[in-house]
């Protein structure tokens, strides 16, 4: 395990100072629970590194997006850097300051880019020039102005998984760094425009830090080139993407970063913007889940459990691995076995070859590492309930989040009167 606030006392795991059987329990299987503890000693680990220098910690929403996790963060000053309408509702009504908000994606509406603008959140985050003129027809019609910067796609490429890399030209993300010059002096003159920032994200699960100085670089040669050309750069946002532990993976950490960008940054006169999710949110969460049958298949062990792809995809997306755990941990002989959930699909699996005594039929398991893109990325597949997600904070247990009904599975639905 790879969080002081995940752990084992007395041989039962616990979530801070509650048992995970004792949460199974109470809420029911498959379920989603995060330290707060542990979140807001993640978010501290940012403040710390950065403390010389101005700058916003913006977490990012999309990780986990769940009203108790995003009010934990907002309450300790944390920024949110958002990417849809809905996600800006969700971090206002968190707590989050608007001047606070940065908006990112590469497809905002023009609904959601007036919202933005009538709510004054602090920048939006372009991500091409057709995009950039639909903001400028925004807030020429709200008669309001827009701070904003350029994404810019600096051709560095980081991350793990291809599908989570955004920093190079064959990645759909943001503005090839070569072509960003005139978008910024067609800005300059339009009157509701504010060209306050350059932003880079280049990946998701980096593990070392080296990207980020080639990323770095070129942010500050362009934010150099436009001061000789009258566009005066406040803000620098080098995006997120730091990496966890899930097998070895040994990450960086927040201080290994601030040693890179520190030397570089200081005495510029720019305010630095960093959008972290997984590393915040990702090892304070744990689906909890339950043993419903074990089976035997030529040669092959499979323990089939009340979670599944629909609630945590990345092993079916990735090939992601993710530690198992067991609640109460058993002695005797270990065994090879894949660990998969009740959905129709061979690709529907938790774990897979993973070495540990058999467990017996209602035992509870802990999946770990999964409070990042796991219930965010969850779904109704084969007509499956949502799990339900619950916050502790030591000895306390707060449900965030309801288990979905069945009739939440059915609203919105009507069966046209021809077919009645």
């Amino acid at each position: 395990m790879k969080s002081s606030f995940i752990h084992y006392k007395q041989g039962r795991l616990h979530i801070e100072d509650v048992s995970a059987e004792t949460l199974a329990e109470r809420f029911d299987t498959p379920l989603y629970v995060y330290s707060r503890g542990a979140i807001e000693a993640a978010f501290t680990s940012y403040q710390k590194a950065f403390t010389e220098i101005p700058h916003l910690i913006c977490y990012s929403l999309k990780a986990n997006s769940n009203l108790g996790v995003a009010a934990t963060l907002a309450r300790l000053g944390c920024g949110a850097d958002i990417v849809s309408g809905g996600e800006l509702r969700r971090a206002l009504l968190a707590g989050f300051s608007a001047g606070h908000i940065i908006f990112s994606g590469v497809g905002k509406t023009k609904d959601e880019l007036a919202l933005a603008i009538q709510k004054n959140i602090r920048m939006i985050n372009v991500e091409s020039e057709e995009e950039l003129r639909a903001l400028n027809e925004v807030a020429t019609s709200l008669k309001r102005p827009a701070p904003f910067s350029l994404r810019v796609n600096p051709d560095v490429r980081a991350g793990g998984h291809p599908h989570i890399s955004t920093g190079t030209p064959k990645n759909k993300f943001g503005v090839y760094h070569k072509d960003i010059f005139p978008l910024y002096q067609w800005a300059r003159k339009q009157p509701y425009l504010r060209p306050v920032g350059i932003q880079a994200h280049i990946g998701s699960q980096i593990t070392k830090v080296a990207p980020y100085k080639r990323a770095l670089a070129v942010l500050l040669d362009l934010v150099q080139r436009l001061e000789t050309i009258g566009c005066g750069i406040e803000i620098l946002d080098l995006g997120g993407g730091l990496g966890v532990d899930y097998h070895g993976d040994n990450p960086q950490t927040p201080d290994d970063l601030a040693k890179l960008i520190l030397p570089q940054v200081k005495g510029r006169g720019l305010q630095l913007f960093l959008e972290p999710g997984r590393s915040i949110i990702a090892q304070a969460g744990v689906l909890v889940t339950k043993v419903l049958y074990r089976k035997g298949a030529g040669g092959k062990q499979f323990v089939i459990v009340d979670a599944a792809m629909n609630d945590l995809a990345r092993p079916a997306l990735y090939d992601a691995y993710h530690e198992v755990i067991e609640a109460r941990p058993r002695t005797g002989k270990k065994v090879k076995l894949d660990i998969v959930g009740p959905v129709c699909e061979s690709g529907d699996y938790l774990a897979r070859e993973r070495t540990m005594p058999l467990p017996k039929q209602g035992d509870v398991l802990a999946v770990l590492t999964a409070g990042a893109y796991g219930f965010s990325m969850s779904s109704q597949y084969n007509s499956r309930r949502r799990a339900a997600e619950v916050l502790v904070h030591g000895k306390t247990a707060d449900l965030v989040r309801e288990r979905e009904s069945y009739d939440d599975l059915l609203k919105g639905e009507s069966i046209p009167e021809s077919l009645r």
